[in-house]
């Protein structure tokens, strides 16, 4: 039987695309190899990615002038990329500071340029929350404003897309696909595959075409958008393995009805663990309501000598990865789009009858 899996990334992927993987490991499509071994030149893959990327297309209603690339190195490459590749004409950007990865980002584009930091993270009754955007220090002459939607490791989004006048860049990675978004208000949004896309190895890059020409002259051509834009996301040999295992998850998204479906389980999922979570005296959220991400939901128990025989025990009822990110501990349940509904339910049994056992 397949386990629950809670993993923040590499994530769960949906049974049905492995077990299409799995028919098409050895043979794909009758032609006697598999898509691993396949030329990503070659007539058949580029048709498997180009279909890729209409689906993608479709799921997010993208804009014609708006190019979508296929890139490697994660979200964390991207971090320097961006502002190699927005920073040449203008070298002042404002990031919003909510949590470790925002950081990260942050960390990264100082090295390239002069960086406003506006510190958004803030309490509210004792929850963790964002500032509200009229405290925000918005500066009058930005290349761009970067922000981390869902910060995975904190479970802290934002509840809304901020308004800003410049071009606004995102970090989608833990929160792309899992709700309807309106493309045509960012500049940039990125997202590691490895947690609602598909496995680890791909980087989704969707760009607005009026910042192909906003790169700084030493950035490395492989790092280029407007190179990688001109040659397909195919500049060198892409991450073809894991570029189709993505493709299939964009079928497996349309076959569920598209994003307003599955955004709709994925309410449905998060109230029920958050639920149970605000009617327990056992365990506690430390997010404010209106930030709480609906795709990673951190928790505490009353006790913390009790975590590794939460961790035990929920690993024996077939529940995996509940262990918080090293940085903060505690648990950390990630219901990702290929988590289902029967799986939260499971999680909060288990919790239900750990509590009532351990109270």
């Amino acid at each position: 039987m397949r386990a629950y899996n809670f993993c923040a990334g590499p994530a769960a992927l949906p049974t049905a695309v492995l077990e299409k993987a799995q028919t098409e490991l050895l043979d794909w499509q009758g032609k006697g190899l598999s898509i691993m071994e396949m030329s990503h030149r070659s007539k058949d893959y580029v048709a498997v990615a180009e279909k890729a990327e209409a689906d993608l297309r479709k799921l997010m209603n993208i804009p014609q002038n708006y190019k979508v690339l296929f890139l490697q190195g994660g979200a964390s490459l991207q971090f320097s990329a961006i502002p190699l590749n927005l920073l040449g004409k203008n070298p002042k950007a404002d990031y919003i500071h909510t949590g470790i990865w925002s950081e990260k980002a942050l960390k990264e584009a100082q090295r390239y340029g002069e960086i406003n930091v506006i510190e958004a993270g803030t309490t509210l009754n004792g929850k963790l929350a964002i500032k509200d955007q009229r405290e925000w220090n918005l500066s009058p002459d930005v290349a761009y404003v970067h922000y981390a939607d869902n910060e995975t490791i904190g479970g802290l989004q934002f509840a809304g897309i901020p308004e800003v006048d410049a071009p606004l860049v995102s970090d989608l990675s833990s929160s792309i696909l899992s709700a309807p978004i309106d493309v045509s208000k960012f500049g940039l949004i990125y997202a590691g595959a490895q947690k609602n896309i598909g496995p680890a190895g791909l980087t989704i890059v969707i760009v607005r075409d009026d910042l192909l020409d906003q790169a700084r002259s030493d950035i490395p051509s492989i790092l280029q958008y407007s190179a990688q834009a001109k040659n397909d996301s195919m500049v060198n040999t892409p991450a073809t393995y894991s570029w189709y295992l993505s493709g299939l998850v964009f079928e497996w998204l349309l076959e569920q009805g598209g994003v307003d479906a599955i955004h709709k389980i994925n309410l449905e999922k998060a109230n029920l663990l958050y639920g149970y979570i605000d009617a327990s005296d056992f365990y506690n959220n430390p997010i404010a309501e209106a930030n709480r991400s609906i795709m990673n939901v951190p928790f505490t128990l009353a006790d913390e000598a009790l975590e590794k025989l939460f961790l035990k025990e929920a690993e024996e009822q077939h529940l995996l990865n509940l262990a918080g990110h090293r940085s903060v501990g505690g648990m950390r349940a990630s219901i990702y789009n290929a988590v289902p509904l029967e799986g939260v339910q499971a999680l909060v049994n288990f919790m239900d009858d750990f509590a009532k056992r351990n109270a």
